[in-house]
């Protein structure tokens, strides 16, 4: 274990704030679960609507309501849960997380529930690979980390039937594991496996450090405005991110058919 002054976030008024201890934990799918607003947060900022009952599950419904995101932590085995409707364009589907999955990591996916998924293709092995993850091929296609202990595990049992799942696991046995049916978007699996592999440490609080020889941790000092402006900053890039699609759609609704910008004598929109 090292030990460095946190110096990834500035504050210039930091007054009479005590520093409090935090560790920045390798590889960051061993890391534990950590802070639910992590991903509920980033949700209530894109809009998301919060229909969580006090003392119950945590429960959050798109804007259009189709897909809904839920936390149980009261129930076996419990975690993360994430449902999408049918739609004229998509099947019903949905995903599962375990209670230990880092949010850092089910924020890949909910992340990209908030943003259009993009024209091209996704790959997700290419993620993976770029961080040197091992593929091998037997009764499943399966690619492992470079230390062997998280994997992302493909199985297609028929046309149509492209089964994924995922986890990790320490010197003590399985920590979590991810599902995802058949039908899940395959940007959504692609931004799981990127998130995933993403080889930048997660940090956790002092008491939340897994018991494992297998992480590599940091002990670093940060103030809490120091943390707050790392977490203010997710949600105002969320907020943001939420405007400009709102403007964009708005604009567009209001553009009569057919229109188009006037080009002048140079070929150029004006």
């Amino acid at each position: 274990m090292s030990r460095k002054q946190w110096t990834g976030w500035s504050t210039p008024h930091a007054g009479d704030e005590q520093a409090e201890q935090h560790y920045l934990i390798e590889p960051r799918y061993l890391a534990g679960g950590g802070d639910l607003r992590h991903v509920t947060e980033y949700l209530r900022a894109c809009g998301w609507r919060d229909k969580s009952k006090t003392g119950g599950p945590v429960v959050f419904d798109s804007p259009d309501k189709s897909v809904r995101i839920g936390y149980d932590p009261f129930t076996q085995p419990g975690g993360w849960t994430i449902r999408g409707k049918r739609t004229a364009h998509q099947e019903a589907w949905h995903a599962t997380f375990g209670r230990q999955t880092p949010v850092e990591i089910v924020a890949g996916l909910t992340d990209a529930l908030t943003t259009a998924r993009t024209a091209h293709a996704p790959n997700v092995w290419e993620p993976l690979l770029d961080q040197g993850w091992k593929t091998e091929r037997g009764r499943h296609f399966t690619a492992r980390s470079p230390d062997g202990d998280a994997f992302v595990r493909f199985h297609q049992s028929g046309p149509g039937q492209a089964h994924w799942w995922a986890g990790a696991r320490n010197e003590h046995g399985r920590m979590w594991e991810a599902t995802f049916t058949p039908t899940t978007p395959m940007h959504l699996v692609r931004a799981f496996s990127t998130a995933l592999a993403d080889p930048q440490p997660v940090m956790r609080p002092l008491g939340r450090i897994p018991p494992s020889r297998r992480i590599r941790t940091t002990s670093v000092s940060v103030l809490p405005s120091q943390l707050g402006a790392w977490q203010q900053a997710r949600i105002t890039a969320a907020r943001a991110a939420t405007w400009a699609r709102h403007s964009f759609a708005s604009n567009r609704s209001r553009t009569p058919p057919g229109a188009r910008p006037y080009a002048g004598q140079s070929g150029r929109a004006r």
